[in-house]
């Protein structure tokens, strides 16, 4: 039996492969055209003769019969242990993911963020400087936690943006300064006069 080569290397094998496990493969190989092909007996008359594998004894046969059994069982396993471990794992992301359409109301984020609103109305009104600060901080928690996603943009369009200083301002301390007491124009002593000025100790002239 004569099996033409194809160019592919794992056909080649396959084809060595698919002879009768008794038999030798012999690669023979025409001079004139360099074709060549595997055969389980002689090669032609001319034909280049090479043995791919020699023929064994039914042991060897039966043993190798074995191992592959082995190593296809083997293979099997592996694939059954890599399947469940897949499923395991989506099992847990999907219990890991809330439902799709949950309230988030009912959160455990969201009964601790109503809990920390909550404690900071409690503190309202005691003059702390920070009050409004940490009231809005907790609404947009609370708010955040409890609302849809587009629940929360609406309320934070409607609440519009109000910039809170993260730290106390302290501004410079105002100075007070008290208004300085009017000056009295100082006396003007008139040395003497003419016709038509007057004239003081400092040589200044006055109309008369």
């Amino acid at each position: 039996m004569s099996i033409p080569l194809r160019p592919a290397l794992a056909l080649a094998i396959a084809a060595c492969c698919a002879l009768p496990a008794a038999a030798q493969v012999m690669r023979c190989t025409d001079p004139a055209t360099g074709k060549v092909t595997y055969t389980d007996g002689d090669c032609r008359h001319g034909e280049a003769a090479r043995e791919v594998e020699a023929r064994k004894s039914p042991q060897e046969i039966e043993q190798e019969r074995e191992q592959a059994a082995e190593a296809l069982e083997r293979k099997h396993e592996r694939q059954q242990i890599e399947a469940r471990q897949r499923r395991e794992a989506q099992q847990a992301e999907r219990a890991a993911r809330p439902a799709a359409g949950s309230d988030p109301a009912q959160s455990m984020e969201c009964q601790r963020a109503r809990k920390n609103l909550q404690d900071v109305l409690a503190t309202m009104g005691q003059g702390m400087y920070d009050e409004q600060a940490r009231l809005d901080a907790a609404q947009r928690q609370a708010d955040l936690a409890c609302l849809s996603p587009a629940e929360y943009a609406r309320a934070e369009r409607s609440r519009g943006y109000r910039a809170t200083p993260s730290q106390p301002y302290y501004g410079p301390p105002v100075v007070v300064v008290p208004p300085r007491p009017a000056v009295p124009a100082p006396r003007r002593e008139i040395t003497h006069c003419n016709v038509f000025r007057c004239y003081d100790a400092q040589g200044n002239t006055y109309p008369r």
